[in-house]
């Protein structure tokens, strides 16, 4: 609060105040009080309501400052009025009070939407790795079955597989300390084990892959950037244009290592490139290719965060689109 402020709000105060001295300063006048001594009360009366007016200010925006202290000390914020100390008026203890009623309320409505979060990401969870046994076995079914029959059935149950992984992460992602972990860790064979994952889905659209310079070694963890190297490779397939090629490189940049996944593709329209991050935007080429729920790169982009990797997307319309990681530096750590 600043001493504007508080004049502001004592304006109606400030105008009692003047009045009643006015009629105070005539009556004496009338009844034949000295001017001088008029004088003399008006300026006791003035540096008296000053001292008050002062007073009153400086204790109230000390108060304000302890509370904001309180409220900046806090990691959760809607504890606030649970932590701060009564007031000493009547009408503010009875608001304080309809203020603590209100917070414990939101408190219990949000410690109940906690726990059912919790639990619908625990049943989510559960439901993957369940979901996951009979998908294994119908992929061993699949190779008992004719060739085209079962390399169509198998694509599909690698389809399948491929978005009960995102359920999988996007649940996960809300709490990622309790499943990332982060250690030493070798580009090369991060990127062997995501095109392993999806070698069928190449093969069958035709993709090439490239690497280069993938023998560099960064801090992150392996589990989580092979699913977001999954996702790349799988919209590189979606958006492919004829003989299409998808290259992972890596390079050293001062004490960062950049991984950049790039294709020869539709590419993304310009005016498109800011939003391509934003969950649930398909964009003109998902609405015209189809499948596009546009949760895969908002998932990348958080699971990136979590892992303090940049991600960084370059795409000239019609030549391609090149998707770039940016690992942190590793110097000063520990190798695990």
């Amino acid at each position: 609060m600043t001493l504007g402020e508080f004049i502001w709000d004592r304006l109606g105060h400030f105008a009692v105040l003047g009045i009643f001295a006015t009629a105070a300063t005539a009556f004496l006048l009338i009844t034949g009080t000295q001017r001088g001594v008029l004088v003399i009360l008006l300026l006791f009366g003035g540096f008296l309501l000053l001292t008050v007016e002062l007073r009153d200010f400086l204790k109230c925006r000390r108060h304000i400052r302890e509370l904001e202290s309180v409220l900046n000390g806090l990691d959760q914020k809607y504890l606030f009025t649970e932590c701060i100390p009564k007031p000493d008026s009547a009408c503010e203890r009875a608001l304080f009070e309809m203020l603590r009623r209100a917070g414990r309320d939101m408190i219990e409505n949000v410690s109940n939407a906690r726990a059912a979060t919790r639990e619908y990401k625990e049943y989510i969870e559960s439901w993957v790795h369940e979901i996951k046994t009979p998908i294994t076995a119908a992929r061993l079914i699949c190779r008992n079955a004719d060739g085209e029959t079962g390399r169509k059935l198998t694509a599909e149950l690698a389809q399948i597989d491929n978005h009960v992984e995102r359920a999988l992460y996007y649940a996960r992602a809300e709490s990622p300390e309790q499943d990332f972990l982060v250690r030493r860790t070798a580009l090369e064979t991060i990127a062997h084990q995501a095109i392993e994952r999806h070698r069928s889905l190449l093969l069958q659209n035709g993709v090439s892959i490239r690497t280069e310079n993938l023998d560099a070694v960064v801090y992150t963890d392996g589990k989580w950037l092979c699913f977001i190297l999954g996702q790349l490779l799988q919209n590189a397939v979606r958006y492919r244009n004829e003989h299409p090629l998808i290259t992972l490189s890596a390079e050293r940049v001062g004490s960062q290592v950049q991984l950049t996944v790039s294709d020869n593709g539709i590419g993304i329209p310009a005016h498109e490139l800011s939003r391509v991050f934003d969950r649930g935007f398909t964009g003109t080429n998902g609405r015209l290719r189809g499948n596009s729920t546009g949760m895969g790169l908002y998932l990348c982009k958080k699971l990136a965060g979590h892992l303090e990797i940049q991600m960084d997307v370059q795409s000239p319309e019609e030549q391609g689109t090149a998707v770039t990681l940016t690992f942190p530096a590793v110097a000063g750590r520990d190798i695990l």
